[in-house]
């Protein structure tokens, strides 16, 4: 890997990873699209240099959340101290996000391994991309309908049900599969338990820092596995790039999904997803 091509990875990895379009799905197609014969998207040393990026884009989050993870970490000890959930609305929250991460962390350690035969096919990561967008114009719907039909309203994020951050959860574990976005899937979840677009972003945000830091430390031990040499200048680099780039992202998304919805990402998705199957199909992706 080159260093221009570490630092084009590093910078898509940390805007991709945050905005609902697949960090993971777009580091196997856009090698692919570029015909980076060098880079063989499933040797440990490429998985390895992911590792890193995916370090700089936790980090990235936690200093951008830096102000409420202290006042949730300090919610957390002090319901711990108690033995029990006060009424502050910061203590829920903290444990809503315990509770969303327990399906995130056991389907992560079952389908580690037997979802990484994905990562070198273009055409599955194109098909799950384009499916991504399909369930985000999917969610808008249903949200919509919920509140035309069944005259639900939005709620605050301290008012989720247990089950419902569960749901979110689960929707947040989909980004095991390559074109399926981890802030998109969580975020339509979200929608469907009645959060509006800006809850169900910083929900999802703050549940993806400690997943992914999470993740990333658990896969460490892949910076030293055999064959993965990755060169310390691309690898300290590329985590650098990864982090300005995810906290640029943030702070963009946090703005926009107060007036905005997930539609636009949607189309991109199909768009991009289904011009990718295509040229795999017809041999033109490498």
């Amino acid at each position: 890997m080159t260093l221009l091509q570490a630092l084009l990875l590093a910078a898509l990895q940390g805007v991709s990873e945050l905005f609902p379009v697949s960090s993971l799905g777009h580091t196997i197609l856009v090698p692919a699209l570029l015909h980076w014969t060098n880079i063989h998207r499933s040797d440990p040393a490429f998985l390895a240099f992911v590792v890193v990026l995916h370090l700089g884009t936790a980090l990235a989050l936690l200093v951008f959340y830096r102000r409420e993870w202290f006042v949730l970490a300090r919610s957390l000890i002090g319901t711990i101290v108690r033995g029990r959930i006060g009424d502050e609305p910061n203590e829920r929250i903290i444990w809503l996000l315990v509770v969303a991460t327990v399906p995130v962390g056991l389907l992560g350690v079952a389908l580690k391994d037997p979802v990484r035969q994905f990562f070198a096919s273009a055409s599955t990561a194109a098909i799950f991309l384009t499916i991504n967008g399909v369930v985000m114009f999917v969610g808008e719907h249903l949200r919509a309908r919920q509140h035309a039909t069944l005259s639900r309203e939005e709620k605050p994020l301290q008012k989720l049900t247990w089950a419902q951050s569960v749901f979110v959860g689960f929707g947040q574990a989909l980004a095991l599969l390559p074109g399926i976005s981890r802030s998109g899937a969580s975020m339509v979840a979200g929608l469907l338990c009645d959060l509006d677009h800006a809850d169900a972003a910083r929900y999802s945000f703050l549940l993806a820092t400690p997943v992914i830091m999470a993740a990333a430390l658990l896969e460490i031990p892949d910076l030293w596995a055999p064959g993965a040499h990755v060169v310390a200048l691309q690898a300290a680099l590329g985590g650098v790039v990864a982090g300005i780039t995810a906290y640029l992202s943030v702070a963009f998304l946090t703005r926009y999904f107060r007036t905005n919805d997930l539609r636009p990402f949607g189309w991109y998705c199909i768009v991009f997803g289904g011009l990718c199957f295509l040229l795999a199909r017809m041999g033109m992706l490498s």
